[in-house]
């Protein structure tokens, strides 16, 4: 005897795009019997089941209806109002394409099929049921910040983004060979939610991908990155020699744009200007494309910072604050507390650092032995209290780096106090410190 279902009150899924496609009515061994719903060839909606409970008990590939259903209460339109056919005229793009499914099935093991088409830059992730897997902890946080400046961005991209061309067989193409270009950035997993808010600030475009520890946000699509992401960092520059890749990445993504990447002339200028761009071309490339000659390559002179902001976003990505608790015979705790403030950077970006250390009128510049790398860093206190803690003050970090600021302010604090010259104290700036840097803990609610 088959269990009557009314597919209007309850769901399969807690969280599922909802087609106007047949639900099943009925399992009987291996055929699966069909009904059509009332409001076929109806737009999609978005459903938000307002409670649920755990549901499909994995005691064999496919249960139908043995567990607790999920009663849904709310029904809402997301991305914009989806009523009418055809594009609407209020919105931002010029057209909406039809949003409608016809003839969907089950298909073992179980997967909900749906059309999205049109508008999917304005979405805020590629699949909308996706923002209803996102941790709550990072969406009550994201709206609950404010918007990032566009200066900040710069300044954390110049510090980990990348501008990147990859040139790669492919078979499938008349030439053998395909040219993807994207623009990216890396950060520790930890960070995942100010990559999000990244991802809102350039319109929700790109996607976010996990390996192990790190998270990383980037955009791929030549529509995208030519009316998006290339125009922000035409209006706000890249500071860094990493200004020069993104000069020659523009080349590429107008080549791409008009096909030319399609064509054995269009791919030969791309490879050229691939050459001098990052770490230069792979053996394999220059092996089949031997004629290659690589494009000059600009170089970033940087006379001033534009705005404090920018210095905000790149020690976000480049600083770092630290503490040592040491020995020490002449103090009478047998301790000492030793600050650093430091931002570090490849020396081909030397002037860069020279210019920072003047536009904070404090610290050194240090240059790494046997290391192609050079570094503004500030160990005075009185410097630390005065000059760097009111800068981020007022130009804020973002992510787990203002965490890391802010343990960094309250061991200040305790020192301008005097209280690092207690045992008290001492033990205070230790359990401050054992949770900075690489030593936080996150936990997941």
């Amino acid at each position: 005897m088959t269990k009557s279902i009314n597919v209007n009150q309850y769901q399969f899924f807690p969280f599922h795009l909802v087609t106007p496609s047949p639900w099943p009515a009925a399992f009987i061994k291996k055929q699966l019997l069909w009904v059509k719903l009332s409001n076929s060839r109806n737009t999609l909606k978005l459903i938000v089941p307002n409670y649920y409970q755990f549901i499909i008990k994995l005691k064999s590939q496919l249960r139908l209806f043995h567990s607790n259903l999920v009663k849904v209460t709310n029904y809402k339109i997301d991305e914009k109002k989806m009523g009418n056919r055809g594009s609407k005229s209020g919105f931002t793009l010029k057209s909406v394409k039809e949003q409608r499914v016809d003839g969907n099935r089950w298909v073992r093991p179980i997967h909900l099929r749906c059309t999205l088409m049109g508008c999917e830059n304005s979405y805020q992730l590629k699949i909308l049921s996706k923002q209803l897997n996102l941790n709550k902890k990072y969406l009550s946080s994201i709206n609950s910040l404010p918007k990032l400046n566009p200066w900040f961005i710069t300044g954390l991209i110049d510090g980990e983004g990348s501008f990147y061309t990859s040139i790669f067989r492919n078979n499938e193409y008349k030439l053998g060979w395909q040219v993807q270009s994207i623009f990216s950035i890396t950060l520790h997993s930890r960070d995942e939610s100010l990559l999000l808010q990244l991802q809102s600030y350039f319109c929700g475009i790109g996607s976010l991908s996990k390996q192990k520890n790190a998270v990383k946000y980037s955009v791929a699509g030549i529509k995208d990155l030519k009316t998006i992401i290339i125009p922000h960092f035409e209006k706000y520059s890249i500071l860094t020699q990493k200004g020069a890749d993104f000069i020659l990445f523009k080349r590429i993504i107008e080549i791409m744009n008009n096909n030319g990447h399609l064509t054995l002339d269009g791919l030969y200028q791309i490879i050229n200007i691939k050459a001098s761009m990052n770490f230069g071309l792979k053996n394999i490339i220059k092996k089949e494309f031997s004629q290659f000659t690589p494009v000059e390559r600009q170089i970033i002179c940087t006379n001033s910072i534009p705005n404090p902001n920018w210095l905000s976003g790149f020690t976000t990505g480049e600083g770092n604050f630290q503490v040592w608790i040491a020995e020490s015979k002449s103090n009478k705790v047998g301790y000492q507390v030793q600050l650093m403030f430091r931002i570090g950077q490849h020396k081909r970006d030397i002037k860069l650092i020279e210019l920072l250390t003047k536009y904070l009128a404090a610290g050194k510049l240090y240059k790494v032995s046997r290391e192609p790398f050079v570094s503004l860093t500030i160990y005075k206190f009185t410097e630390i209290n005065k000059i760097i803690i009111p800068f981020f003050e007022q130009n804020p970090l973002y992510g787990v780096k203002h965490l890391d600021f802010l343990d960094f302010c309250k061991i200040v604090k305790l020192m301008v106090e005097k209280k690092h010259l207690t045992l008290e104290g001492l033990d205070q700036i230790r359990e401050i410190k054992s949770r900075m840097n690489r030593d936080r803990k996150f936990t997941d609610n």
